[in-house]
């Protein structure tokens, strides 16, 4: 009878932790191996702390947090990030309403007269709406107007999408949904022909900041952004 006990007791033990491991991690948390391997949230579910609009002192009220995301509910500007990233690996999940178009911009400096005019853009659109094939140069995913995801990742409209960017002393990744959809380096010859050949040929400052903040751009419609992580590299 004891040993019969012992056994059940065994199994119930096996049985509860392949349940909590299969379980999903609640949004907006890190795992305690995330947080021993330096990952930062920049988004804790409830409040906007640590994000102000660019330029500002303060967020708008045009981003509101509802059901633990992060929503740009109506006109209310670009948001960055309080501290400035030179290395790092930014992960977020993110979801586009019909029609929608945004971005997430990094290396952005308060000057000009918008964050696009010295921070690249990681693109966020509902390419359909848009008639824009998925490798176009605008397409989602894509280092904006300057390099297309090499192959089509995103998920419909109304779905999550993963995104991370890895951006390394200069050397850039874009992936979406587990794909690697673009690889290039900033600042080196291919990279300043093609500036050369695009709208950003304009604005002096765009990408020599050695650092800078990360943006979530406001473009005039809806977007939902949770779990946004980050890990500074050496």
């Amino acid at each position: 009878m004891l040993k019969s006990a012992v056994r059940l007791v065994a199994v119930l033990s096996i049985v509860g932790s392949a349940f909590a491991a299969a379980a999903p991690r609640a949004d907006n948390t890190l795992s305690e191996e995330e947080q021993k391997a330096g990952w930062k949230l920049l988004f804790d579910g409830k409040t906007t702390t640590g994000w102000r609009c660019w330029k500002k002192d303060k967020i708008s009220e045009g981003w509101q947090v509802i059901d633990g995301v992060l929503t740009r509910v109506k006109a209310g500007g670009d948001i960055i990030t309080v501290d400035q990233y030179e290395n790092f690996d930014l992960q977020v999940d993110w979801k586009i309403a019909s029609a929608g178009n945004s971005g997430i911009m990094y290396l952005v400096q308060e000057t000009g007269h918008a964050p696009y005019e010295t921070g690249p853009e990681y693109q966020l659109l509902d390419d359909a709406h848009h008639k824009v094939a998925p490798t176009d140069l605008t397409a989602s995913g894509a280092c904006y107007a300057l390099y297309p995801p090499a192959k089509a990742a995103c998920h419909p409209v109304g779905e999550w999408n993963h995104t991370r960017i890895l951006f390394d002393h200069r050397k850039v990744e874009h992936w979406l949904n587990g794909e690697k959809i673009v690889e290039c380096e900033v600042g080196n010859a291919d990279w300043n022909e093609k500036v050369a050949k695009s709208k950003f040929k304009a604005w002096p400052d765009f990408a020599k900041a050695p650092k800078g903040h990360i943006d979530l751009q406001d473009h005039g419609g809806q977007v939902e952004f949770k779990n946004i992580k980050i890990r500074v590299l050496e």
